[in-house]
């Protein structure tokens, strides 16, 4: 890559980030999104459509109804300018604690969670997690930060290129696990951190006890066994501090719950 190119790509990059600078979250975030809603929402119901190919899908009624029915009291909530159309929700029998929520509307749901999630609201604060990810345009926000991360570490790698230093190989690497540390990292926590704030809100909105939500991670911290990385190397924050953010903002969502007229009996 020549010097030109060089200028080329940084002036592009810049363009990019005047651009998307005064995009905010939800919750007020500063945001940076490339890629338009409608290619995320096509790219979601395409990985949906493979996954149903390729796990076992339950056929379980009673796991069924109940996953359908806290779902629905959840994406009820979420307000059309987000997603206007039908949510497609599965439970896939496999026995991991996960679930995940797409744009396009699409909601998984593994047959593990449903023994550690010991109620509808347990369920219900791991549904608004998932789809508070989706409210705020996590994937974009991703996808488009690993587009920036990886083009910046272009322009480095041409620069040094260019000056044949001996120490190239091992600044690169320096630099692409401080790319992972400094950024990509704590980015995946802040999404995590304001997915559990949208979904609290959710599930209160929807009529489920958001205090649940508290004794939800207690449950998940213990089936993880202790197998936790130091939190500065995770994307997802240590359940104790999870478990104080969402104490900081129950006051709120209690009450928006006591005035929630939805009562869900699922």
């Amino acid at each position: 890559m020549n010097l030109m190119s060089i200028k080329k790509m940084t002036f592009a990059i810049c363009i990019a980030l005047s651009i998307t600078s005064c995009s905010t979250s939800p919750t007020g975030r500063s945001q940076i999104k490339f890629f338009p809603k409608d290619q995320l929402n096509a790219m979601g119901v395409q990985a949906f459509d493979q996954m149903k190919k390729e796990q076992k899908i339950s056929t379980r009624r009673v796991d069924n109804q109940f996953v359908q029915c806290v779902a629905r009291y959840i994406t009820d909530q979420v307000p059309k300018t987000d997603f206007n159309g039908q949510w497609e929700v599965v439970v896939f029998d496999e026995p991991q604690v996960n679930a995940f929520a797409l744009p396009g509307g699409k909601i998984g749901v593994y047959k593990g969670l449903l023994n550690v999630a010991e109620n509808q609201h347990q369920l219900a604060a791991v549904i608004g997690h998932e789809v508070g990810h989706v409210i705020a345009e996590h994937g974009n926000q991703r996808m488009s930060s690993d587009a920036l991360i990886g083009a910046g570490l272009q322009i480095t790698s041409a620069i040094l290129q260019t000056r044949q230093g001996a120490n190239n190989q091992r600044l690169m690497s320096a630099l692409g696990l401080g790319a992972q540390v400094g950024l990509q990292l704590p980015f995946g926590r802040a999404h995590e951190s304001e997915a559990d704030e949208i979904g609290l809100k959710l599930m209160a909105e929807a009529g489920f006890n958001p205090e649940e939500s508290v004794l939800l991670w207690i449950n998940m911290d213990k089936a993880s066994g202790g197998a936790k990385q130091p939190e500065f190397l995770s994307t997802h924050p240590h359940p104790s501090t999870r478990i104080e953010q969402l104490q900081a903002l129950m006051p709120g969502a209690s009450a928006t719950y006591r005035r929630s007229a939805v009562k869900p009996n699922c």
